[in-house]
């Protein structure tokens, strides 16, 4: 790759071969995922891990992380960002948009038909087998989570980033800018304390160069600073609420359990969306694979406003995830050139430490105290984090092992 951070012709013309033949690729393997990923954000970091590090070995470890580390900077859903440069590093926008496609459609579909006429279902989010695939997410993500911390925390200083890291994290709840501290500390721990080395991450290959990056940048900030201006006068039409989804997009740090308080404060308040058609909602997306970023789709189809039904759960799902694609067509020229520095390489050593502590962290809360309640489901756990990481049994499998295991103990025990 040049200077300019494009690339010759002849490595382009091998890419875009590459890419082309790619893009079936990307969509089966992330429709897979958007199918079998249960258990949020932290869980989906696991299951890309072994997805495309460990099973397809599209990347290897370092370059996973330095995407992973991108994410946690970026506002919006870090889990479908990492997504999309994976598929963007395998295929190009066309494969970005495959993999976020993919790995959205099925949660959007599930959550669009619950607005639409499932809700006279409540029960179905309190079910044992549901909440066996939450079980699952904790083997996925404590499986994430020791092998990256193998890999990532070679020397006591970097492993008493990452578990200062976790403490922070746990110490500040929903905090998104507690997040971006540990980030921040890590790197000028990397700067100053790591001996500075040659990324050996490969570089994420791109089209347009820098010229589609400042443009991007500059409709992110466009719109981001003009929906609040005309908010008086777009109140109550459509674009009212396509800002409305924009702005929780690009304003949210943290993933998506930090996002829904900022979608309540936008549509419960305005009358779009009763408080009680609201929590139903949460309910059901937390039972469903994918991205909790696919709730803006059921907000969109049970909206009592401008927009409502498969229209509007289009226009909201579309609206909350512009501002990441945005971003990413933005940072991901200049990322690509700064991780060749070899300062920069040895920040970001510090920043994986601190992304370890986060994933940490998130092992704890939300993942593990959603789902361990009992001593059954700390076996249950067990018995799952055993056939992943010494049995190498395919997550998907874990999952049904799971909800049937969940299933059957909560028959016995009545």
């Amino acid at each position: 790759m040049n200077v300019s951070g494009e690339l010759p012709t002849s490595v382009a013309k091998e890419v875009t071969a590459r890419r082309r033949s790619g893009a079936f690729d990307v969509f089966s393997a992330f429709l897979k995922l958007g199918l079998t990923s249960f258990g949020g954000p932290v869980a989906h970091l696991g299951y890309f891990n072994d997805e495309f590090v460990r099973r397809r070995k599209w990347l290897d470890e370092e370059t996973f992380m330095q995407i992973v580390a991108l994410s946690q900077l970026l506002p919006g859903p870090s889990s479908s960002q990492v997504g999309m440069i994976i598929g963007l590093e395998r295929a190009g926008a066309i494969g970005a948009a495959s993999a976020w496609i993919a790995f959205t459609l099925p949660s959007a579909i599930l959550l669009t038909a619950f607005a639409l006429g499932l809700a006279r279902f409540p029960g179905i989010a309190a079910s044992p087998w549901v909440h066996g695939l939450l079980i699952a997410a904790v083997a996925v993500v404590a499986l994430a989570v020791a092998t990256m911390y193998q890999k990532l925390c070679p020397d006591v200083p970097r492993r008493a980033v990452a578990f200062l890291a976790a403490a922070a994290i746990l110490l500040l709840p929903g905090s998104g800018f507690a997040q971006l501290g540990v980030i921040a500390a890590g790197a000028l721990y990397g700067a100053f304390f790591v001996a500075p080395s040659p990324s050996r991450a490969r570089a994420i290959a791109f089209a347009g160069g820098k010229g589609i990056a400042v443009a991007c940048a500059l409709l992110f900030v466009t719109l981001l600073v003009v929906f609040p201006v005309l908010n008086d006068r777009l109140h109550g039409t459509i674009l009212n609420v396509f800002g409305s989804f924009y702005e929780s997009g690009a304003l949210v740090f943290g993933g998506g359990h930090i996002v829904l308080p900022l979608l309540e404060a936008r549509t419960v308040p305005a009358g779009w969306i009763s408080p009680t058609t609201f929590l139903a909602g949460y309910g059901a997306a937390q039972a469903v694979p994918g991205p909790l970023f696919s709730f803006a789709a059921y907000l969109g189809a049970a909206m009592h406003g401008p927009v409502s039904g498969v229209p509007g759960a289009a226009l909201t799902l579309f609206a909350i995830y512009l501002p990441s694609f945005l971003l990413i067509a933005a940072v991901l020229p200049f990322w690509s050139e700064l991780t060749r520095s070899a300062r920069m390489s040895a920040s970001l050593q510090g920043v994986n430490a601190s992304v370890v502590g986060i994933l940490l962290a998130g092992l704890y809360r939300p993942v593990w105290v959603s789902a361990v309640h009992t001593p059954h489901d700390a076996a249950l756990t067990l018995l799952a984090f055993l056939l992943l990481s010494i049995c190498k049994t395919p997550p998907w499998i874990v999952v049904v092992f799971c909800a049937v295991g969940a299933q059957i103990l909560a028959s016995a025990t009545l």
